[in-house]
Protein backbone atom coordinates (compact mmCIF):
# COMPACT_ATOMS: atom_id res chain seq x y z
CA UNK A 1 0.00 0.00 0.00
CA UNK A 2 2.69 2.56 0.98
CA UNK A 3 4.63 1.59 -1.97
CA UNK A 4 0.88 2.59 -4.55
CA UNK A 5 0.83 5.76 -2.83
CA UNK A 6 4.15 6.22 -3.45
CA UNK A 7 4.14 5.55 -7.06
CA UNK A 8 0.98 7.79 -7.60
CA UNK A 9 2.80 10.93 -6.12
CA UNK A 10 5.40 10.08 -8.55
CA UNK A 11 3.32 10.27 -11.85
CA UNK A 12 1.85 13.13 -10.45
CA UNK A 13 5.20 15.01 -10.23
CA UNK A 14 5.96 13.64 -13.17
CA UNK A 15 3.20 14.87 -15.18
CA UNK A 16 3.24 18.36 -13.69
CA UNK A 17 6.59 19.05 -14.74
CA UNK A 18 5.66 17.47 -17.84
CA UNK A 19 2.65 20.58 -18.47
CA UNK A 20 5.35 23.18 -16.89
CA UNK A 21 7.62 22.59 -19.56
CA UNK A 22 4.92 22.26 -22.77
CA UNK A 23 2.99 25.75 -21.55
CA UNK A 24 6.61 27.42 -21.08
CA UNK A 25 7.11 27.36 -25.31
CA UNK A 26 6.37 29.78 -27.43
CA UNK A 27 3.92 27.81 -29.23
CA UNK A 28 1.43 26.78 -27.16
CA UNK A 29 -1.07 25.77 -29.56
CA UNK A 30 0.66 23.45 -31.30
CA UNK A 31 -0.04 21.28 -27.95
CA UNK A 32 -2.99 21.91 -27.33
CA UNK A 33 -4.22 17.79 -27.55
CA UNK A 34 -1.18 17.06 -25.41
CA UNK A 35 -1.80 19.64 -22.56
CA UNK A 36 -5.80 18.25 -22.47
CA UNK A 37 -4.03 14.84 -22.64
CA UNK A 38 -1.32 15.88 -19.94
CA UNK A 39 -4.50 17.37 -18.13
CA UNK A 40 -6.77 14.23 -18.29
CA UNK A 41 -3.59 12.39 -16.46
CA UNK A 42 -3.01 14.95 -14.14
CA UNK A 43 -6.55 14.53 -13.14
CA UNK A 44 -6.38 10.57 -12.57
CA UNK A 45 -3.56 10.48 -10.52
CA UNK A 46 -4.81 12.71 -8.21
CA UNK A 47 -8.11 10.47 -8.36
CA UNK A 48 -5.78 8.02 -7.91
CA UNK A 49 -3.93 9.16 -4.65
CA UNK A 50 -7.01 10.07 -2.59
CA UNK A 51 -8.72 6.72 -3.25
CA UNK A 52 -5.57 5.17 -2.32
CA UNK A 53 -5.40 7.50 1.04
CA UNK A 54 -9.08 6.63 1.74
CA UNK A 55 -7.75 3.03 1.42
CA UNK A 56 -4.99 3.37 3.17
CA UNK A 57 -7.22 4.76 6.33
CA UNK A 58 -9.68 2.08 5.93
CA UNK A 59 -7.34 -0.30 6.64
CA UNK A 60 -5.36 1.02 9.24
CA UNK A 61 -8.52 1.67 11.10
CA UNK A 62 -10.16 -1.52 10.66
CA UNK A 63 -7.64 -4.15 10.61
CA UNK A 64 -6.29 -6.75 13.23
CA UNK A 65 -2.48 -7.24 12.78
CA UNK A 66 -1.94 -9.42 15.31
CA UNK A 67 -2.54 -12.90 16.62
CA UNK A 68 -2.11 -12.75 20.30
CA UNK A 69 -4.13 -10.58 22.85
CA UNK A 70 -4.01 -9.82 26.48
CA UNK A 71 -7.23 -9.96 28.63
CA UNK A 72 -7.93 -6.56 30.58
CA UNK A 73 -10.65 -5.91 33.50
CA UNK A 74 -11.42 -2.23 33.37
CA UNK A 75 -12.32 -1.78 37.16
CA UNK A 76 -14.76 1.19 37.89
CA UNK A 77 -13.57 3.35 40.64
CA UNK A 78 -15.03 3.29 44.50
CA UNK A 79 -18.01 6.01 43.78
CA UNK A 80 -19.47 5.03 39.94
CA UNK A 81 -21.79 1.72 39.78
CA UNK A 82 -21.62 -1.00 36.79
CA UNK A 83 -19.79 -4.00 36.16
CA UNK A 84 -16.51 -5.02 35.25
CA UNK A 85 -16.02 -4.30 31.39
CA UNK A 86 -13.80 -7.11 29.84
CA UNK A 87 -12.05 -6.51 26.82
CA UNK A 88 -9.25 -8.46 24.58
CA UNK A 89 -6.34 -6.07 23.46
CA UNK A 90 -3.60 -7.10 21.04
CA UNK A 91 -0.09 -7.61 21.93
CA UNK A 92 2.09 -9.50 19.50
CA UNK A 93 1.30 -7.45 16.00
CA UNK A 94 3.35 -7.91 12.75
CA UNK A 95 5.80 -5.93 11.32
CA UNK A 96 5.54 -3.90 7.88
CA UNK A 97 6.89 -5.33 5.14
CA UNK A 98 8.88 -2.48 4.21
CA UNK A 99 11.30 -2.98 7.11
CA UNK A 100 14.56 -3.63 5.91
CA UNK A 101 17.36 -5.38 7.90
CA UNK A 102 20.65 -3.67 8.54
CA UNK A 103 21.74 -4.72 12.19
CA UNK A 104 25.13 -5.33 12.91
CA UNK A 105 26.00 -8.77 14.11
CA UNK A 106 29.30 -8.00 15.37
CA UNK A 107 29.70 -9.00 19.03
CA UNK A 108 29.10 -5.89 22.16
CA UNK A 109 32.30 -4.65 23.97
CA UNK A 110 32.15 -4.04 27.91
CA UNK A 111 33.91 -1.37 29.60
CA UNK A 112 34.65 -0.05 32.41
CA UNK A 113 32.67 2.91 32.74
CA UNK A 114 34.88 4.68 29.82
CA UNK A 115 33.52 7.24 28.44
CA UNK A 116 32.28 7.33 24.75
CA UNK A 117 32.96 10.55 22.50
CA UNK A 118 28.93 11.02 21.56
CA UNK A 119 28.02 14.14 19.35
CA UNK A 120 25.02 16.38 20.12
CA UNK A 121 23.49 15.29 17.18
CA UNK A 122 23.85 11.32 18.54
CA UNK A 123 22.33 11.23 22.06
CA UNK A 124 19.35 9.09 22.46
CA UNK A 125 16.36 11.42 21.64
CA UNK A 126 17.79 11.84 17.91
CA UNK A 127 17.40 9.18 15.45
CA UNK A 128 21.61 8.76 13.67
CA UNK A 129 22.30 9.07 10.07
CA UNK A 130 23.01 4.94 9.92
CA UNK A 131 19.90 4.21 10.88
CA UNK A 132 19.02 0.68 12.12
CA UNK A 133 16.96 -1.72 11.38
CA UNK A 134 15.39 -1.52 14.69
CA UNK A 135 14.87 1.93 14.48
CA UNK A 136 13.15 0.94 10.40
CA UNK A 137 10.60 -1.01 12.06
CA UNK A 138 9.61 1.70 15.01
CA UNK A 139 9.01 3.97 12.25
CA UNK A 140 6.82 1.30 9.87
CA UNK A 141 4.76 -0.44 12.25
CA UNK A 142 0.96 0.82 12.27
CA UNK A 143 -0.53 2.67 14.95
CA UNK A 144 -2.10 -0.27 16.31
CA UNK A 145 0.95 -1.61 17.11
CA UNK A 146 1.71 0.04 20.74
CA UNK A 147 1.01 -1.37 24.22
CA UNK A 148 -1.84 -3.07 25.94
CA UNK A 149 -1.62 1.11 27.77
CA UNK A 150 -2.35 2.99 24.65
CA UNK A 151 -4.44 0.23 22.87
CA UNK A 152 -6.70 1.43 26.40
CA UNK A 153 -6.17 4.86 25.58
CA UNK A 154 -7.46 4.47 21.98
CA UNK A 155 -10.22 2.44 22.83
CA UNK A 156 -11.27 5.33 25.09
CA UNK A 157 -10.65 7.94 21.95
CA UNK A 158 -12.84 6.24 20.20
CA UNK A 159 -15.74 5.58 22.56
CA UNK A 160 -15.37 1.88 22.17
CA UNK A 161 -15.62 1.29 26.62
CA UNK A 162 -18.40 1.18 27.91
CA UNK A 163 -18.54 3.98 30.47
CA UNK A 164 -16.19 6.08 27.82
CA UNK A 165 -13.27 5.99 30.60
CA UNK A 166 -10.48 3.73 31.47
CA UNK A 167 -11.24 3.59 35.56
CA UNK A 168 -8.45 2.28 37.94
CA UNK A 169 -8.98 4.64 40.61
CA UNK A 170 -5.84 6.34 40.60
CA UNK A 171 -4.00 9.64 40.23
CA UNK A 172 -2.61 11.11 36.50
CA UNK A 173 -0.31 13.52 37.73
CA UNK A 174 2.25 14.18 40.82
CA UNK A 175 1.19 17.21 43.25
CA UNK A 176 3.74 19.03 42.33
CA UNK A 177 6.33 19.39 39.39
CA UNK A 178 10.46 18.42 39.63
CA UNK A 179 12.50 20.98 41.91
CA UNK A 180 15.33 22.66 40.35
CA UNK A 181 19.14 21.97 40.35
CA UNK A 182 20.64 23.86 38.72
CA UNK A 183 22.26 25.54 41.72
CA UNK A 184 23.76 22.12 42.87
CA UNK A 185 27.33 21.87 42.67
CA UNK A 186 27.65 18.16 42.24
CA UNK A 187 31.72 18.29 42.10
CA UNK A 188 31.62 19.91 45.09
CA UNK A 189 30.08 16.34 46.79
CA UNK A 190 31.70 13.97 44.86
CA UNK A 191 35.29 15.14 43.95
CA UNK A 192 36.60 13.36 46.80
CA UNK A 193 34.75 10.04 46.40
CA UNK A 194 35.88 9.12 42.74
CA UNK A 195 36.24 5.49 42.47
CA UNK A 196 34.25 4.99 45.74
CA UNK A 197 30.80 3.36 46.24
CA UNK A 198 28.13 6.40 46.77
CA UNK A 199 26.17 4.13 48.31
CA UNK A 200 27.48 6.09 51.52
CA UNK A 201 27.52 9.43 50.62
CA UNK A 202 24.44 11.73 51.43
CA UNK A 203 23.15 13.25 48.25
CA UNK A 204 21.02 16.84 48.33
CA UNK A 205 17.13 15.99 48.50
CA UNK A 206 16.92 17.78 45.05
CA UNK A 207 18.49 14.95 43.48
CA UNK A 208 15.96 12.50 44.32
CA UNK A 209 12.72 11.71 42.54
CA UNK A 210 9.36 11.31 44.97
CA UNK A 211 9.77 7.56 44.99
CA UNK A 212 12.20 4.74 46.43
CA UNK A 213 13.92 1.83 45.81
CA UNK A 214 11.25 -0.56 47.25
CA UNK A 215 9.12 1.30 45.18
CA UNK A 216 11.40 0.67 42.54
CA UNK A 217 11.29 -3.23 42.48
CA UNK A 218 7.32 -2.64 41.99
CA UNK A 219 7.99 -0.88 39.25
CA UNK A 220 9.25 -3.72 37.05
CA UNK A 221 6.07 -4.83 37.09
CA UNK A 222 3.84 -2.42 35.44
CA UNK A 223 4.62 -4.88 31.92
CA UNK A 224 3.34 -7.46 34.13
CA UNK A 225 0.45 -8.74 31.53
CA UNK A 226 3.71 -10.23 29.63
CA UNK A 227 3.61 -12.88 32.58
CA UNK A 228 -0.03 -13.35 32.38
CA UNK A 229 0.38 -14.28 28.67
CA UNK A 230 3.09 -16.44 29.08
CA UNK A 231 1.14 -18.25 31.91
CA UNK A 232 -1.35 -19.23 28.97
CA UNK A 233 1.33 -19.90 26.53
CA UNK A 234 2.06 -24.08 26.21
CA UNK A 235 5.02 -23.60 23.57
CA UNK A 236 8.14 -23.43 25.81
CA UNK A 237 10.23 -21.56 23.09
CA UNK A 238 7.56 -18.76 22.84
CA UNK A 239 6.97 -18.81 26.98
CA UNK A 240 10.91 -18.17 26.76
CA UNK A 241 10.61 -14.98 24.55
CA UNK A 242 7.77 -13.71 26.44
CA UNK A 243 9.60 -13.93 30.09
CA UNK A 244 12.23 -12.41 27.77
CA UNK A 245 10.07 -9.43 26.81
CA UNK A 246 9.29 -8.85 30.57
CA UNK A 247 12.99 -8.95 31.47
CA UNK A 248 13.81 -6.00 28.92
CA UNK A 249 10.55 -4.25 30.02
CA UNK A 250 11.91 -3.30 33.11
CA UNK A 251 14.52 -0.91 31.83
CA UNK A 252 11.89 1.11 30.01
CA UNK A 253 10.84 3.19 32.69
CA UNK A 254 14.57 4.72 33.01
CA UNK A 255 14.99 6.54 30.00
CA UNK A 256 13.38 9.57 31.31
CA UNK A 257 14.73 9.36 34.71
CA UNK A 258 18.53 10.11 34.39
CA UNK A 259 18.15 13.85 36.25
CA UNK A 260 16.75 12.20 39.69
CA UNK A 261 17.87 9.00 41.97
CA UNK A 262 15.50 7.00 44.33
CA UNK A 263 15.43 7.51 48.36
CA UNK A 264 17.51 5.40 50.06
CA UNK A 265 15.27 3.21 52.02
CA UNK A 266 16.46 2.98 55.19
CA UNK A 267 16.85 -0.65 57.60
CA UNK A 268 13.01 -2.44 57.90
CA UNK A 269 11.46 0.18 55.23
CA UNK A 270 8.59 -1.86 53.75
CA UNK A 271 6.39 -1.44 50.66
CA UNK A 272 2.84 -2.56 49.73
CA UNK A 273 1.58 -2.92 46.23
CA UNK A 274 -2.47 -4.12 45.67
CA UNK A 275 -3.44 -3.78 41.83
CA UNK A 276 -6.86 -5.37 41.13
CA UNK A 277 -6.56 -4.14 37.78
CA UNK A 278 -3.37 -5.91 36.91
CA UNK A 279 -4.73 -9.02 39.39
CA UNK A 280 -1.52 -8.86 41.29
CA UNK A 281 -0.11 -8.09 44.86
CA UNK A 282 3.32 -6.86 45.73
CA UNK A 283 5.43 -6.37 48.87
CA UNK A 284 9.15 -4.76 49.55
CA UNK A 285 11.50 -4.89 52.76
CA UNK A 286 14.88 -3.45 53.00
CA UNK A 287 16.55 -6.32 54.81
CA UNK A 288 20.08 -4.97 55.35
CA UNK A 289 21.40 -1.37 55.12
CA UNK A 290 25.27 -2.58 54.82
CA UNK A 291 25.43 -3.85 52.48
CA UNK A 292 22.31 -2.42 50.97
CA UNK A 293 20.12 -4.88 50.17
CA UNK A 294 16.21 -4.90 49.09
CA UNK A 295 14.22 -7.85 48.66
CA UNK A 296 10.78 -8.07 47.29
CA UNK A 297 7.53 -10.40 46.43
CA UNK A 298 4.91 -10.26 44.02
CA UNK A 299 1.43 -12.93 43.28
CA UNK A 300 -0.96 -13.48 41.20
CA UNK A 301 -3.55 -16.39 40.14
CA UNK A 302 -0.85 -16.80 36.79
CA UNK A 303 2.58 -16.08 38.46
CA UNK A 304 4.62 -15.73 41.68
CA UNK A 305 7.50 -12.93 41.33
CA UNK A 306 10.43 -12.39 43.31
CA UNK A 307 14.10 -10.83 44.05
CA UNK A 308 16.21 -9.39 46.23
CA UNK A 309 19.03 -7.07 44.91
CA UNK A 310 22.25 -5.02 46.32
CA UNK A 311 23.62 -2.40 43.97
CA UNK A 312 27.66 -1.10 43.80
CA UNK A 313 27.81 2.83 42.96
CA UNK A 314 30.92 3.68 41.44
CA UNK A 315 31.72 7.34 40.56
CA UNK A 316 33.78 7.31 37.64
CA UNK A 317 34.37 11.46 37.19
CA UNK A 318 32.37 11.80 34.34
CA UNK A 319 29.81 8.73 34.99
CA UNK A 320 28.20 6.65 37.20
CA UNK A 321 28.14 2.77 37.29
CA UNK A 322 25.39 1.02 38.82
CA UNK A 323 26.49 -2.82 39.62
CA UNK A 324 23.55 -5.23 40.66
CA UNK A 325 24.35 -8.15 42.50
CA UNK A 326 20.90 -10.46 42.36
CA UNK A 327 18.73 -12.85 40.65
CA UNK A 328 14.79 -12.28 39.44
CA UNK A 329 12.73 -15.24 40.08
CA UNK A 330 9.64 -15.89 37.83
CA UNK A 331 7.43 -19.12 38.77
CA UNK A 332 4.33 -20.23 36.74
CA UNK A 333 2.37 -22.85 38.67
CA UNK A 334 0.51 -24.12 35.39
CA UNK A 335 3.18 -25.59 33.84
CA UNK A 336 6.07 -25.85 36.83
CA UNK A 337 8.47 -23.50 35.37
CA UNK A 338 10.87 -21.33 37.41
CA UNK A 339 12.76 -19.06 35.46
CA UNK A 340 15.98 -17.16 36.92
CA UNK A 341 17.80 -13.98 35.14
CA UNK A 342 20.48 -11.75 36.43
CA UNK A 343 20.50 -7.82 35.68
CA UNK A 344 22.81 -5.60 33.78
CA UNK A 345 24.96 -2.80 34.44
CA UNK A 346 23.79 0.49 34.44
CA UNK A 347 25.75 3.66 33.70
CA UNK A 348 24.51 7.53 33.95
CA UNK A 349 26.40 9.37 31.44
CA UNK A 350 27.16 13.52 32.35
CA UNK A 351 27.01 13.21 35.61
CA UNK A 352 28.77 16.63 36.62
CA UNK A 353 27.81 18.73 33.37
CA UNK A 354 25.49 18.44 30.17
CA UNK A 355 22.78 16.58 29.52
CA UNK A 356 22.88 13.78 31.33
CA UNK A 357 21.63 9.90 30.06
CA UNK A 358 21.24 6.74 30.87
CA UNK A 359 22.54 3.19 29.54
CA UNK A 360 22.34 -0.21 30.30
CA UNK A 361 25.27 -3.03 28.38
CA UNK A 362 25.92 -6.57 29.32
CA UNK A 363 24.38 -9.48 29.21
CA UNK A 364 21.17 -11.34 30.83
CA UNK A 365 21.04 -15.05 30.90
CA UNK A 366 17.15 -16.52 31.55
CA UNK A 367 17.09 -20.38 32.38
CA UNK A 368 14.17 -22.27 33.08
CA UNK A 369 15.65 -24.47 36.28
CA UNK A 370 13.08 -26.68 36.09
CA UNK A 371 13.75 -27.59 32.40
CA UNK A 372 17.00 -27.78 30.20
CA UNK A 373 14.60 -27.38 27.10
CA UNK A 374 15.71 -24.03 26.38
CA UNK A 375 17.59 -21.13 27.62
CA UNK A 376 17.67 -17.07 26.59
CA UNK A 377 20.68 -14.95 26.00
CA UNK A 378 19.61 -11.12 26.01
CA UNK A 379 22.64 -8.96 25.33
CA UNK A 380 21.83 -5.17 26.16
CA UNK A 381 25.01 -3.64 23.48
CA UNK A 382 27.17 -1.11 25.08
CA UNK A 383 27.32 2.22 22.85
CA UNK A 384 31.29 2.63 22.01
CA UNK A 385 33.38 4.21 18.72
CA UNK A 386 32.30 1.05 16.61
CA UNK A 387 28.42 0.97 17.30
CA UNK A 388 26.57 4.71 17.89
CA UNK A 389 22.91 2.78 18.23
CA UNK A 390 22.05 3.45 21.48
CA UNK A 391 19.93 0.95 23.88
CA UNK A 392 20.16 -1.52 21.71
CA UNK A 393 19.26 -5.23 22.47
CA UNK A 394 19.82 -8.52 21.01
CA UNK A 395 19.23 -11.68 22.37
CA UNK A 396 18.41 -15.34 21.11
CA UNK A 397 16.60 -18.38 22.31
CA UNK A 398 18.27 -21.82 21.96
CA UNK A 399 17.56 -25.25 22.50
CA UNK A 400 19.30 -27.89 23.93
CA UNK A 401 21.68 -28.52 21.54
CA UNK A 402 22.31 -24.74 21.23
CA UNK A 403 20.68 -24.32 18.03
CA UNK A 404 19.03 -21.14 17.66
CA UNK A 405 15.14 -21.23 17.81
CA UNK A 406 13.74 -17.40 17.84
CA UNK A 407 16.07 -13.86 17.52
CA UNK A 408 14.86 -11.04 19.29
CA UNK A 409 16.02 -7.71 18.79
CA UNK A 410 14.47 -4.35 19.68
CA UNK A 411 15.63 -1.11 22.28
CA UNK A 412 15.18 -1.25 25.82
CA UNK A 413 13.09 2.12 25.48
CA UNK A 414 11.13 1.41 22.39
CA UNK A 415 10.24 -2.35 21.88
CA UNK A 416 11.51 -5.92 21.64
CA UNK A 417 10.50 -7.90 18.18
CA UNK A 418 10.75 -11.40 17.75
CA UNK A 419 12.35 -12.63 14.01
CA UNK A 420 13.80 -11.36 11.31
CA UNK A 421 12.26 -8.95 8.39
CA UNK A 422 9.89 -8.93 6.94
CA UNK A 423 7.79 -10.88 9.44
CA UNK A 424 9.01 -10.00 12.84
CA UNK A 425 6.60 -9.82 15.49
CA UNK A 426 6.14 -6.85 18.03
CA UNK A 427 6.17 -8.95 21.19
CA UNK A 428 6.31 -5.45 23.72
CA UNK A 429 6.11 -2.14 23.84
CA UNK A 430 6.41 0.99 26.43
CA UNK A 431 2.86 2.82 26.53
CA UNK A 432 3.17 6.40 25.69
CA UNK A 433 3.85 8.89 28.51
CA UNK A 434 1.68 11.07 30.45
CA UNK A 435 1.53 14.95 29.59
CA UNK A 436 4.58 17.15 30.35
CA UNK A 437 6.47 14.33 32.14
CA UNK A 438 9.43 16.37 31.74
CA UNK A 439 8.49 18.24 34.88
CA UNK A 440 7.67 15.50 36.72
CA UNK A 441 10.94 13.54 36.90
CA UNK A 442 10.26 11.57 34.19
CA UNK A 443 7.86 9.52 35.88
CA UNK A 444 5.25 6.58 33.68
CA UNK A 445 1.85 6.70 33.99
CA UNK A 446 2.80 3.87 36.56
CA UNK A 447 5.69 5.07 38.00
CA UNK A 448 3.14 8.48 39.27
CA UNK A 449 0.67 5.99 41.04
CA UNK A 450 3.16 4.44 43.40
CA UNK A 451 3.21 6.59 45.74
CA UNK A 452 0.26 7.77 46.15
CA UNK A 453 -1.71 7.06 49.72
CA UNK A 454 -5.34 6.24 50.00
CA UNK A 455 -6.73 6.83 52.85
CA UNK A 456 -8.81 4.07 52.73
CA UNK A 457 -5.29 2.02 52.98
CA UNK A 458 -4.03 4.24 56.20
CA UNK A 459 -5.01 1.89 58.71
CA UNK A 460 -3.99 -1.20 57.03
CA UNK A 461 -0.75 -0.39 56.06
CA UNK A 462 2.41 -1.19 58.77
CA UNK A 463 3.84 2.30 60.27
CA UNK A 464 6.95 1.45 57.43
CA UNK A 465 5.44 1.51 54.59
CA UNK A 466 7.29 3.59 52.33
CA UNK A 467 4.09 6.16 51.72
CA UNK A 468 4.56 7.23 55.30
CA UNK A 469 8.09 8.25 55.06
CA UNK A 470 7.88 12.23 55.59
CA UNK A 471 10.58 13.12 53.44
CA UNK A 472 9.80 11.39 50.04
CA UNK A 473 6.13 12.87 50.42
CA UNK A 474 7.46 16.42 51.19
CA UNK A 475 9.35 16.13 48.19
CA UNK A 476 6.44 14.80 46.17
CA UNK A 477 4.64 17.68 47.41
CA UNK A 478 6.75 20.38 46.05
CA UNK A 479 7.94 21.41 50.08
CA UNK A 480 12.34 21.03 49.32
CA UNK A 481 13.38 22.71 52.56
CA UNK A 482 11.17 20.33 54.99
CA UNK A 483 12.18 17.30 52.71
CA UNK A 484 15.93 18.42 53.37
CA UNK A 485 15.71 18.97 57.03
CA UNK A 486 13.45 15.47 57.21
CA UNK A 487 15.68 13.53 55.18
CA UNK A 488 18.53 14.56 57.28
CA UNK A 489 16.59 13.56 60.56
CA UNK A 490 16.10 10.48 59.28
CA UNK A 491 19.37 9.49 58.14
CA UNK A 492 20.54 10.82 62.07
CA UNK A 493 17.96 8.62 63.85
CA UNK A 494 18.88 5.72 61.22
CA UNK A 495 22.67 6.22 62.14
CA UNK A 496 22.08 6.17 65.82
CA UNK A 497 19.68 2.70 65.20
CA UNK A 498 22.66 0.78 64.02
CA UNK A 499 25.00 2.30 66.86
CA UNK A 500 22.65 1.06 69.49
CA UNK A 501 22.06 -2.16 67.84
CA UNK A 502 26.34 -2.96 67.53
CA UNK A 503 26.83 -1.63 70.55
CA UNK A 504 24.67 -4.53 72.06
CA UNK A 505 25.41 -7.21 69.79
CA UNK A 506 22.20 -6.59 68.61
CA UNK A 507 21.71 -8.44 64.91
CA UNK A 508 18.56 -7.22 63.14
CA UNK A 509 15.62 -9.79 61.97
CA UNK A 510 13.83 -8.81 58.58
CA UNK A 511 10.14 -8.91 59.37
CA UNK A 512 8.76 -10.73 56.18
CA UNK A 513 11.84 -12.30 54.37
CA UNK A 514 14.01 -15.18 55.41
CA UNK A 515 17.57 -15.80 53.91
CA UNK A 516 18.11 -18.93 52.14
CA UNK A 517 20.44 -20.36 50.08
CA UNK A 518 19.27 -20.49 45.99
CA UNK A 519 20.05 -23.48 43.64
CA UNK A 520 23.31 -21.96 43.16
CA UNK A 521 24.39 -22.00 46.68
CA UNK A 522 24.14 -18.06 46.43
CA UNK A 523 22.65 -16.50 49.32
CA UNK A 524 18.95 -15.46 49.34
CA UNK A 525 16.03 -13.51 50.55
CA UNK A 526 12.26 -15.06 50.13
CA UNK A 527 8.98 -13.98 51.64
CA UNK A 528 8.58 -15.94 54.67
CA UNK A 529 5.03 -15.48 54.03
CA UNK A 530 3.82 -13.59 57.09
CA UNK A 531 3.04 -10.15 55.95
CA UNK A 532 -0.38 -10.81 54.22
CA UNK A 533 -1.47 -13.15 56.94
CA UNK A 534 -0.47 -10.64 59.84
CA UNK A 535 -2.08 -7.90 57.49
CA UNK A 536 -5.61 -9.69 57.71
CA UNK A 537 -4.87 -10.76 61.29
CA UNK A 538 -4.00 -9.38 64.08
CA UNK A 539 -3.79 -6.18 61.26
CA UNK A 540 -0.57 -3.97 61.62
CA UNK A 541 -1.98 -1.26 63.42
CA UNK A 542 -1.72 -3.87 66.44
CA UNK A 543 1.57 -4.60 65.70
CA UNK A 544 4.49 -3.42 67.12
CA UNK A 545 7.36 -1.67 64.62
CA UNK A 546 10.20 0.43 64.77
CA UNK A 547 10.07 4.03 64.44
CA UNK A 548 11.68 4.68 61.13
CA UNK A 549 10.82 8.54 60.87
Amino acid sequence: MHSLLKSAFNSIAIEKEKLKQIVSEQDVTGHNAQIAHLRQSLSQALNQNAELRSRLNRIHSESVICDQVVSVNIIPSPDETGEQIHVSLPLNQQVSNESRLSMSESVSEFFDAQEVLISASSSENEASDDESYISDVSDNISEDNTSVTDNISRQILNGELTGGAFRNGRRTCLPAPSPDTSNINLWNILRNNIGKDLSKVSMPVELNEPLNTLQHLCEELEYSELLDKAAETDDPYERMVLIAAFAASGYASTYFRAGSKPFNPVLGETYECIREDKGFRFFSEQVSHHPPISACHCESKNFVFWQDIRWKNKFWGKSMEILPVGALNVTLPKYGDHYAWNKVTTCIHNILSGRRWIEHYGEITIRNTKSSICICKLTFVKLNYWNSNANEVQGVIMDQEGKVVHRLFGKWHEGLYCGVAPSAKCIWRPGSMPTNYERYYGFTRFAIELNELDPALKDLLPATDARFRPDQRFLEEGNVEAASADKQRIEELQRSRRRYMEENNIEYKPKFFKKVNDANQREAWVSNDAYWELRKDPGFSKIETPVLW
